[in-house]
């Protein structure tokens, strides 16, 4: 049996481990069931950065079965890494946010970390990652949040310029850094949410985040649709019909809305392009397919209180192709013009996953 085949028949039969997929952390390991050993939580307030070598290995295929085809849906493969680290705290990503060269990233992990660093790149794939570093998120005292029942479960991300906001989703929080005040050792605030966020599964909450930016040097009218809002993606809150609920935060026309919910499929990640398309990333699990996951594109005009949204599938995989537990997603174009998108993996600090970061070309 090749090494693929070995891997996929172990994550076919282990749903639980797959948080969102099935049941909670720790299915697939005892490890996993609680938050890792903490070694940047020290008994001072502000808690420096550590240094974290991080060893990245090629994909080169992401359908091994066909090493010729590059096509997939809507998206063109560029290249891929497994990456892998002797740091205990390393693993767990659930999102990513990079700078608009595509090199720069901020990550969080659902145990309450920050991890920054750079995408070394060598005609243009992936190649490593340099200068990475780890660092807790601290809360309003200062304090890594991690000290607090219940809230190590990072797993949204969101940035709009110096704001950063992290969604919690065992409890449903939503907490605010502004970077401009020591990066990531800012302190974060705790936004007000809707009543509906608060009531979202402990499990199954908030599991993305998106800003809608708002350009000030541009009149009302020239602004994207919900320019200055937060939207809010649940994992599988789902409203009266069975559908996922997402909620508009601040703005102009704040309020609860739906996005029609298709295959069991539930949402992980969600990514604004320029171009004003709102793309979701989402997965499922399923005995007899095992892991399955899609990205599908919603237009953001069709966005407001009350709404049922739906759009295409662009993008679909399963364990034939090189994925895991992909839990974020982020777009940034290159200098040609080109859309990219980079795909992350939470590994849930269990041996039978891996962390991937995975880049694919927006073809059409």
């Amino acid at each position: 049996m090749s090494k693929h085949s070995s891997r996929r028949s172990f994550l076919r039969h282990a749903a639980a481990g797959f948080s969102t997929l099935a049941l909670s952390r720790g299915a697939l390991a005892q490890a996993a069931a609680e938050p890792p050993a903490r070694p940047l939580q020290v008994e001072n307030a502000v808690v420096e950065p550590v240094s974290v070598e991080v060893n990245a290995r090629a994909i080169p295929n992401f359908e091994p079965r066909d090493r010729t085809r590059t096509r997939f849906g809507s998206l063109e493969y560029r290249s891929g890494l497994v990456l892998t680290s002797r740091y205990r705290g390393f693993g767990g990503l659930s999102g990513i946010r990079l700078d608009a060269k595509g090199e720069r990233f901020l990550a969080v992990s659902d145990q309450g970390g920050w991890f920054t660093g750079t995408i070394r790149y060598a005609n243009g794939k992936m190649v490593g990652l340099d200068d990475v570093e780890a660092a807790p998120l601290l809360g309003a005292e200062g304090r890594p949040i991690t000290e607090k029942r219940m809230w190590w479960d990072s797993e949204s991300l969101a940035r709009d310029g110096n704001f950063v906001y992290v969604g919690l989703e065992r409890v449903n929080q939503i907490l605010r850094y502004d970077f401009a005040k020591g990066g990531t050792r800012a302190r974060g605030e705790v936004m007000p949410v809707p009543a509906g966020v608060r009531k979202l599964p402990s499990n199954k909450g908030l599991e993305a985040l998106v800003v809608v930016p708002q350009d000030k040097s541009k009149g009302k009218d020239q602004n994207m649709p919900l320019a200055g809002t937060l939207i809010a993606f649940s994992e599988r809150g789902l409203d009266a019909d069975g559908n996922l609920t997402a909620f508009l935060i601040g703005g102009a026309t704040p309020g609860q809305f739906s996005v029609r919910r298709t295959e069991k499929y539930d949402i992980s990640d969600a990514v604004l392009l320029p171009s004003g398309e709102l793309l979701i990333l989402e997965r499922k699990f399923s005995w007899f397919t095992g892991v399955n996951i899609r990205i599908r594109s919603l237009p953001l005009k069709s966005i407001a209180p009350g709404a049922l949204v739906d759009g295409p599938a662009l993008f679909a995989a399963d364990l034939g192709h090189e994925i895991d537990n992909m839990e974020g997603i982020d777009a940034h174009v290159t200098a040609e013009g080109e859309t990219v998108l980079t795909l992350i993996s939470d590994d849930n600090f269990s041996m039978l996953q891996r962390t991937l970061l995975l880049q694919f070309t927006l073809a059409e």
